[in-house]
């Protein structure tokens, strides 16, 4: 069986102002299409800090910052998690010396360093998402898309994304674990679970010697004559 790797970079520009959220999964499919793979995975990854990659259903409705509806609900969230930088020393990111190394590699401005709300925002997601690749398709639901989320709202930047398509050419066959049976996953309870408990019954008796009975030697309240002519409680006396 053939291995292959197919590795390609996806370029965007960001808009600076308001984060932004990259809808890439159709040239995703089409790098995926020209990989040749048909069985394997998919790994999206950032090449940058203050970005994300996330794999998240598509709300169709866009707002007039450009945003679909649950990209800016999960905006609103990070705002409240992560406030946005908007005042000198707001954090302890960017000290004195990371300025001074952004002059030194040339930065336009301190300013480009006051990125620190998206520095902290990619953690949250991660800088990459692995998808299965099952019979020359990403697995996934109907609804599912995969956006390149840019934090960093200082400045517009060129962003880059790396697809690496890893797999086989050929088919695998039936993928059913176990023939597709369902696997039972609840809890199940053991007989020591399920076992009678003395404490069920004490409300039935006063007498210290029938406590004692319940408790200590296993009896059950069958075996007490007053007892056993009460009626069992059912699932509607205690509401």
């Amino acid at each position: 069986m053939e291995f292959k790797v197919f590795q390609k970079e996806i370029e965007v520009q960001s808009r600076g102002w308001i984060p932004t959220f990259h809808d890439v999964s159709r040239e995703i499919r089409e790098i995926v299409a020209a990989s040749g793979v048909k069985n394997g995975t998919v790994c999206v990854a950032s090449h940058h800090t203050t970005c994300s990659v996330m794999v998240q259903e598509c709300s169709h409705d866009v707002d007039s910052f450009d945003l679909e509806f649950l990209q800016h609900d999960l905006l609103d969230i990070m705002r409240k998690l992560v406030p946005d930088f908007r005042e000198e020393h707001q954090y302890r990111h960017p000290g004195p010396v990371h300025a001074q190394f952004g002059r030194y590699v040339d930065e336009p401005g301190d300013f480009t360093s006051m990125n620190t709300d998206g520095q902290l925002r990619s953690v949250f997601f991660g800088r990459s998402e692995t998808r299965p690749l099952t019979d020359g398709g990403l697995y996934g639901g109907e609804f599912a898309h995969v956006y390149f989320i840019d934090w960093d709202q200082v400045r517009a930047r060129h962003r880059q994304i790396n697809v690496t398509v890893m797999g086989t050419t050929e088919d695998v066959g039936d993928r059913k674990w176990n023939g597709g049976e369902v696997v039972n996953t609840l809890h199940k309870f053991s007989a020591d679970e399920k076992a009678y408990d003395f404490h069920y019954d004490m409300y039935l008796t006063r007498n210290k010697e029938e406590v004692t009975e319940l408790s200590e030697n296993g009896k059950t309240p069958e075996e007490f004559p007053h007892m056993k002519k009460l009626p069992p409680f059912g699932a509607g006396d205690f509401l």
